[in-house]
């Protein structure tokens, strides 16, 4: 039965449908009220209007139905197939973690703000949400000026408590020293409350508090304790003026601002909390096909998905989305309360969805001009190394070993500039010998140019290194009839007498990039911006190896530790524990001790010293730079 056949055969009732390309791969993932209406419309003649869309239904060769009782359950199961299927048609929100936020427990004996990622129903009080570390930091450090609470750990506050003496936070006046009895509970416990208070934007009830307090203390001739809170007055009000305020109303809502061009979208989320903006974040989509209405409806539903993610009372939209009924259901159920969902159309709520969307427009304009800078970048790149493709993917290489054992390698990847964390690879090397760097780069490659057809290759392949590591390069895909460009990069060195210093011109080592085509290296300017890309992805691939051989480092057991030492198999192993003692006693003796031991060669004594002082040359403060060269 064809593709056709099967559309009129579908249900009328709601459900999600899955578009599937020829690798049987799931390109969209959409929702609908009534599924063979919705489905027909993409493949009738003419399609359903949208232009763009006939991409998509072109690559469709077969497609897949799931019948819901509703389009609010056909809502939660799209959310659930984007994230398991990832399909390239769909809008998807890739950045799904739960901002952070503040939790403050009354309950405790002293109470201290804690940053958390998920909000709970504990009986403590949360307050946020926080849209990065920065804005966190900056609430937690007005608190502390303002309320200087406790800021240590239980362990810490108990270990300063039996010390009798506070931290440097006390001289600081950022605490007011509970663990050494230097502030009554009941003091402590109003600090909380103002606190709570303050947090919850309650600033005029706060205001009025402090200022009564204020009053009794300069009548009770309490004139210090006075000052204290004229200055904590002080404080809140400077705060409260720098915080932007939306609202007459305590009300908490998110506002959603919306700002395409062609392809490229970007959505801006404003959370209002107490009737004042406490954080916005930003959301980027590049190729979106889909309308404005579909791809909107399927970020909000992906957008309140996230596990704890609070859902306010009211949403404020750029636009109307697809399907809002549904979706209004949903987070209504989720709240467990009912939630507003509406675009406004004038007054004071429609200039917050402006503010949104003037957010969404100036993030958008940019990335656009970014984005151009990268393609001048990569177009320069194309011109001066004479690339066949302008190289908007690059992967570099980098093989690294610790006194010829350990030998490990790193793939890294970039995208558009940008670093492209999926493409990361580590390697073990498995059959290379650990001193011999181009048999190691051959092994990676071979590994690597292997498993292309589920691993798409990059525009352009780059190996830290100079002629000889670009020449295996070329070799591994030739061997595996890959063409490629490839280039290799490495430091620029003298040509006189010692060609183990490294050439420096003003301070700054000069880079050499290495073709395959041509003998004489390309030196790029120091200020080409194509260069600096090179070199950041080059010390990003060094960064992730030596990261990966740290790592291998930390292993404390002594046979795992010695398996790194070629030639010494378990019952040399055994032997050096049994004759020696201790890990501590193989690193710290001589040749001579470990040739003395039964079994163990002078090579072999020779080899594990080596390895070991390695270790520590490399482990030593002083030598964590990177080599010359």
């Amino acid at each position: 039965m064809g593709i056709e056949e099967r559309v009129e055969a579908l249900p009328s009732g709601p459900g999600v449908y899955l578009f599937r390309n020829a690798r049987g791969r799931v390109i969209y993932v959409g929702k609908a009220q009534n599924l063979k209406s919705r489905v027909r419309s993409y493949f009738r003649a003419g399609g359903d209007g949208r232009v763009q869309i006939s991409q998509m239904v072109e690559r469709t060769t077969d497609l897949d139905v799931v019948v819901t009782p509703s389009v609010k359950d056909a809502l939660l199961l799209e959310n659930e197939l984007i994230k398991r299927h990832k399909p390239p048609f769909n809008v998807r929100l890739r950045d799904d973690k739960q901002y952070l936020g503040l939790r403050l427990d009354a309950r405790d004996p002293w109470p201290r703000p804690t940053p958390v990622r998920r909000f709970k129903e504990d009986g403590a009080a949360y307050f946020g949400p926080y849209t990065s570390s920065q804005s966190l930091r900056d609430a937690i450090s007005n608190l502390r000026r303002i309320f200087p609470l406790r800021s240590c750990s239980d362990p810490v506050f108990r270990d300063y408590a039996r010390r009798g003496r506070p931290c440097i936070e006390f001289e600081m006046k950022r605490c007011l020293g509970p663990c050494c009895g230097l502030i009554d509970a009941a003091s402590y416990a109003q600090l909380v409350a103002g606190t709570v208070l303050f947090l919850r934007g309650r600033s005029d009830e706060l205001v009025r508090e402090l200022t009564a307090t204020m009053e009794r203390a300069a009548a009770d001739e309490r004139y210090e304790e006075a000052a204290r809170l004229r200055d904590r007055i002080d404080a809140v009000e400077q705060t409260v003026q720098r915080q932007q305020i939306v609202g007459e109303h305590a009300i908490d809502r998110d506002v959603f601002g919306w700002a395409r061009r062609g392809g490229e979208v970007e959505v801006a989320v404003l959370h209002v909390r107490g009737g004042r903006v406490v954080g916005h974040v930003s959301h980027r989509f590049s190729e979106v096909l889909l309308d404005d209405a579909e791809a909107f409806g399927s970020l909000l539903g992906q957008y309140y998905a996230v596990p704890d993610r609070v859902v306010p009372g009211e949403v404020l939209l750029a636009l109307e989305p697809a399907d809002a009924d549904a979706l209004r259901d949903l987070l209504s159920e989720r709240a467990g309360r009912r939630v507003t969902l509406r675009v406004p159309s004038r007054g004071s709520l429609r200039e917050q969805v402006g503010m949104a969307n003037a957010n969404a427009e100036l993030q958008l304009a940019q990335r656009l001009d970014a984005h151009a800078s990268v393609l001048a970048t990569l177009a320069e790149l194309q011109e001066r190394l004479a690339l066949a493709r302008l190289p908007r993917r690059i992967e570099c290489y980098d093989v690294s070993t610790l006194g010829g054992t350990l030998a490990v390698a790193s793939r890294v990847a970039f995208e558009d500039g940008r670093p492209d964390k999926n493409g990361y690879r580590r390697y073990r090397i498995r059959e290379a010998a650990a001193g011999d760097d181009f048999a190691c780069l051959r092994e990676v490659l071979a590994r690597r140019l292997a498993k292309r057809d589920g691993d798409p290759l990059p525009d352009l392949l780059m190996v830290d290194g100079g002629r000889g590591q670009l020449g295996v390069a070329v070799a591994a895909l030739r061997d595996a009839g890959v063409s490629l460009d490839a280039i290799g990069i490495s430091k620029e060195r003298d040509t006189g007498g010692d060609t183990r210093r490294v050439k420096r011109h003003g301070g700054l080592k000069a880079e050499q990039l290495h073709l395959p085509a041509r003998k004489d290296a390309v030196l790029l300017p120091p200020s080409s911006a194509g260069l600096l890309l090179l070199q950041r992805v080059r010390d990003e691939a060094h960064r992730f190896a030596i990261e990966f051989q740290r790592k291998l480092r930390q292993r404390v057991h002594l046979t795992s530790i010695l398996e790194e030492v070629g030639g010494v198999g378990p019952s040399k192993r055994r032997a050096l524990l049994r004759e020696l003692g201790s890990l501590r006693a193989v690193r710290e003796a001589s040749v001579e001790q470990l040739a003395r031991v039964d079994g163990i060669s002078a090579a072999d004594a020779q080899r594990i010293r080596s390895f070991f002082a390695a270790l520590e040359e490399v482990d030593s403060p002083a030598t964590q730079r990177r080599p010359d060269g």
